[in-house]
């Protein structure tokens, strides 16, 4: 039987709306879409670099507790309100994944806050060892 399993961040929105921040299902892990708070304090930044860089620290905490790390990563997707706001996001997407270059997609769209500039999505396949 596979291995399935809910991974919390202990945000708020995940009790609310009814949700996990990852799930790990046998070898594969997948991290819902994720923000820019810092959910010890529940605060935002104004900027989104600030805020990519803290999706990313949130997604790697997830990663982390699923037995994964960003090198593991073979889906990301990012979601924006604004087109203009990706391109500086670049140098702090680059630190994590080019190395790895997993598949990638990039969508405008409307975010559930108008504080959130940035969402960032992953899916991950777990190493053998973590996995089984």
């Amino acid at each position: 039987m596979t291995e399935r399993y809910a991974i919390s961040s202990g945000s708020t929105f995940e009790e609310e709306i009814g949700y996990a921040r990852a799930v790990v299902d046998g070898d594969r892990v997948h991290v819902s879409g994720t923000t820019g708070f810092d959910y010890t304090t529940m605060t935002i930044s104004d900027d989104v670099v600030e805020q990519a860089e803290q999706c990313l620290r949130n997604i790697e905490a997830a990663l982390t507790e699923a037995g994964c790390s960003f090198a593991d990563v073979v889906r990301v997707r990012y979601l924006l309100p604004d087109r203009a706001d990706f391109e500086p996001c670049w140098p702090a997407l680059r630190r994590r994944f080019g190395e790895v270059r997993p598949a990638a997609t990039m969508l405008v769209c409307g975010l559930s806050d108008p504080r959130m500039k940035i969402e960032i999505e992953v899916d991950a396949r777990r190493p053998t060892s973590a996995a089984g």
